[in-house]
């Protein structure tokens, strides 16, 4: 007899079960009958013991292939993550026979499925999207990976929208899309350090690349709405404006620069802002 075998008969016998060598290695049909008398032991057992984690390991272990059956429904999904949703799957196995109940007289199998299902989907919510996209797009960006993948190899360089439209007999705006919802797929925090050639200091922040909005680009429709009033005025009231308010002189300079009072200037402003405020009032209402 092995080691592990027995190491198993020793603990079997200290919770008064039948020893298992290897519990991995019970059939699905075995592990049903098995598992209905190891609930029943560990409902005797009090938690945080020795026995009563041997019981539970057993259990889990056991109970492995429906880890295993409840994954296949997400081959789709690709080798690379299969090892992740078997991890969350087991997750979700271990959280149904921590809350399985015997009194309850349902099969273990019939509680445990629904239980690992509905963790390895809460895994994809939480994590595959970021932002929400319709299915169709999150089937499209699978396909899109893969026909992506299959052209690099094949080309050797990067697959342009119209092959990768051909391969994939969708249309070239439809690909195109695809690539967009992509980038709903993860995300990231603004907090994110940026590490780089491009920073100065070496590290910062992605807000930092974030550009903010520029209170001076209200101005603009002012302006295009201005040069037609201001197009109107006569030659003196234009340059008046002009020295006003491009070249920033005060009112005594403008009334120096013209041989006209300061006071006299003051009004003449007075007048023509008044004119082009009404020629804006107007031109907003109309």
């Amino acid at each position: 007899m092995t080691t592990a075998a027995q190491e198993a008969t020793t603990e079997a016998d200290a919770v008064g079960i039948a020893p298992i060598a290897d519990p991995s290695k019970v059939s699905p049909q075995d592990a049903r009958e098995l598992s209905r008398q190891f609930f029943a032991r560990l409902a005797e057992l009090e938690e945080g013991t020795d026995e009563y984690q041997y019981v539970r390991n057993t259990l889990i272990e056991m109970n492995l292939s429906l880890v295993k059956y409840a994954a296949g429904r997400f081959r789709s999904r690709g080798a690379d993550e299969m090892e992740d949703i078997v991890q969350v799957g087991t997750i979700g196995l271990i959280k149904a026979i921590d809350r399985f109940d015997l009194c309850r007289e349902v099969e273990f199998t019939t509680f445990a499925v629904p239980c690992i299902v509905g963790e390895i989907k809460r895994f994809f919510r939480d994590t595959s999207w970021a932002v929400h996209v319709p299915r169709r797009l999150q089937e499209a960006r699978v396909e899109l990976a893969r026909a992506t993948d299959e052209l690099r190899s094949r080309l050797g360089r990067t697959p342009t929208v119209r092959e990768l439209s051909e391969l994939m007999s969708l249309s070239e705006a439809d690909v195109i899309e695809a690539r967009k919802a992509s980038n709903a797929y993860n995300s990231a925090s603004l907090d994110a350090a940026l590490t780089g050639d491009s920073t100065q200091d070496g590290e910062a922040a992605l807000a930092d690349f974030i550009g903010e909005e520029e209170p001076a680009l209200e101005l603009i429709q002012d302006f295009h709405s201005l040069a037609p009033l201001i197009g109107e005025l006569e030659d003196r009231d234009r340059q008046i404006l002009h020295l006003r308010f491009v070249e920033e002189l005060t009112q005594a300079q403008i009334g120096e620069h013209l041989g006209i009072s300061q006071m006299h200037v003051s009004r003449l402003l007075t007048r023509i802002i008044g004119r082009l405020r009404e020629g804006l009032l107007d031109t907003g209402t109309g």
